[in-house]
């Protein structure tokens, strides 16, 4: 389990998130608070500070300039107006020293006369320190803690969870013997829920540990029980072609029942192969995939002799995969059946090249319409089965997505089918002609 998917993980990030995004608020927060004092409130104070003057200036030519610890007024003609300020027209203006706002400068203009109303800037830092950053920092050292004690108690409400989950995680497919996940209802870290989840994670896996073993039993008893009544079926039927009394109809009834019991072997296989839960329990070994097709070509004649088809065999090279010779058998053997099966006259080509096995014939066809029904189970373009038991190429599909050999199909109603089969692990002899 990825550690940087997990719920801790997230909530980390999340709180991390957060953290930042409140130090961010604060440091806008002290900018925003010294551009209200000087740019604002300042401001808006030298200003109402000017109006004052100036009304009492006008009724007493002698009243004092503006005088306090940080605000200094100079009157022109009256007073030396510092040489920087002169030059200032009526507003607002920022004093520099050393590249650094030190001073708000305010200039008004009334009765001939000009007041300059220097406003000491650094008290402005040291307000906005005062009023700003220290309320700030008081306030985000509650939230920081509050936050982490939110996160410690959020990371300790999903710790069951998390450890709930890591057991899941390690749970084997395949030893159904420590097939459990429980908690500690006695911890008290616990929620309710979570005890309740974990119950009814082990009640599934319990389920699901009774199901894999009936799913064994049936599959070791099945492979026996099926298979003895076709065994003697394929006897019988050798002991009955082997009377030299047997007419012509006769023999050919009797082969009829021996590659009818055949095909219920070959079926009864897929459906067992099908059916097993690893593809470990499967005997796997070097297979020619050019020795397969030859044996089933030659079954498939036998089943469908009489019909007028020509059989046409291109190998181009050898292919060999590391497989069970049965898996390829029932795959191989259904797709060439089904070929031969919905051919009524004419060909079937089959063409082993580079790693694909392509089978064509000039049978009936599918319309576009079927074709997303191929692969479904009982499924006929004619509405009836011929000759099979309806699954052949559903069979086919499940052992192609589970063995990664990729199926295509095309086909054109009344022209005929290409089935691809691609073995991209196989290894090629070139050489075959």
């Amino acid at each position: 389990m990825n550690k940087h998917s997990g719920l801790g993980h997230k909530l980390w990030k999340a709180f991390v998130i957060q953290a930042g995004l409140i130090g961010l608020t604060a440091i806008l927060s002290i900018f925003a608070a010294r551009f209200v004092l000087s740019d604002i409130l300042i401001s808006r104070a030298m200003n109402n500070e000017a109006e004052h003057f100036w009304e009492h200036y006008k009724q007493d030519p002698a009243f004092p300039r503006p005088y306090s610890f940080n605000m200094m007024g100079y009157l022109s003609g009256v007073d030396d107006i510092p040489p920087d300020m002169k030059k200032m027209s009526p507003g607002i203006h920022k004093m520099t020293k050393d590249t650094v706002d030190v001073h708000i400068v305010h200039v008004s203009e009334r009765y001939g006369k000009k007041l300059y109303l220097e406003f000491d800037g650094e008290s402005v830092g040291e307000m906005a320190l005062l009023f700003g950053t220290i309320p700030l920092v008081g306030v985000l050292t509650i939230i920081y803690l509050t936050t982490w004690l939110l996160y410690r108690f959020s990371r300790r409400a999903v710790s069951p969870i998390v450890r709930l989950a890591k057991q899941v995680d390690q749970l084997d497919p395949n030893n159904t013997e420590h097939f459990n996940v429980a908690l500690s209802n006695e911890s008290r870290d616990v929620d309710q829920e979570v005890i309740i989840l974990s119950r009814a994670l082990s009640d599934l896996l319990q389920r699901i540990e009774a199901f894999v073993i009936r799913e064994r039993n049936f599959t070791r008893d099945a492979s026996h029980e099926l298979r003895s009544p076709i065994t003697v079926i394929k006897i019988a039927a050798d002991m009955l072609l082997s009377d030299e009394q047997l007419d012509d109809s006769a023999i050919k009834t009797v082969q009829r029942i021996k590659r009818s019991a055949r095909d219920m072997e070959e079926l009864i296989e897929a459906l067992l192969l099908l059916a097993r839960e690893a593809d470990n329990r499967l005997s796997t070994d070097k297979v020619k995939i050019n020795d397969i097709l030859n044996e089933e070509i030659d079954h498939a004649k036998l089943m469908y002799g009489h019909k007028n088809i020509i059989v046409n065999f291109h190998e181009y090279t050898s292919l060999t995969v590391y497989a069970s010779d049965k898996v390829l058998s029932v795959m191989i053997g259904n797709l060439i059946r089904n070929a031969f099966s919905y051919t009524d006259e004419g060909k079937v080509d089959i063409t082993i090249e580079q790693n694909r096995l392509i089978i064509q014939d000039s049978g009936i066809g599918i319309s576009d319409e079927q074709m997303s029904q191929v692969f479904k189970p009982f499924f006929s373009c004619e509405g009836k089965q011929r000759g099979g038991h309806g699954v052949g190429l559903t069979i086919v599909k499940l052992l192609s997505d589970r063995f990664k050999w990729p199926v295509t199909i095309d086909s054109e109603l009344n022209v005929g089918t290409r089935v691809v089969v691609t073995f991209p692990d196989a290894v090629s002899e070139s050489g075959i002609t």
